[in-house]
């Protein structure tokens, strides 16, 4: 939440979440700045995918086709991660588009890049190319 805060993205969890809002830990090491984020749950991915029509979703994958560095990010594109132990469901993988699939690439035979190194990296490339808008 805190790097939603600084880079200007839109948050949207979508549940089932692998966490709780309301856990003590969270609050203190996130929520102090819930105020200052544009956060939003979804109680499912399809009420997610009625909440941003018409927007380009990403989805960052390890089993992406192109580098995350090598896309022409565009405003209001939407970029969408998988759980931290799990990535993305297979499921909902197969609906979105190869060339909108992206990887970060990574030494062969390790473990993939933790959840929040993985969202700040292509985040902020992301708002980089569109001229760090907004920020100062």
């Amino acid at each position: 939440m805190r790097l939603v805060a600084n880079n200007g993205c839109h948050l949207h969890l979508i549940e089932p979440l692998g966490f709780d809002l309301e856990e003590k830990s969270l609050r203190r090491s996130g929520l102090d700045y819930k105020d200052l984020a544009n956060i939003t749950q979804h109680a499912n991915y399809q009420a997610f995918l009625n909440a941003v029509p018409g927007q380009r979703v990403l989805a960052i994958t390890t089993k992406g086709t192109q580098r995350y560095d090598q896309i022409d990010y565009r405003a209001g594109d939407v970029l969408l991660f998988g759980s931290e132990t799990a990535g993305l469901p297979a499921e909902l993988q197969q609906t979105i588009p190869a060339e909108q699939q992206l990887r970060i690439p990574m030494q062969a035979n390790n473990r993939s890049m933790n959840l929040s190194n993985t969202v700040a990296l292509v985040s902020y490339e992301a708002w980089r190319q569109q001229g760090f808008s907004g920020g100062k």
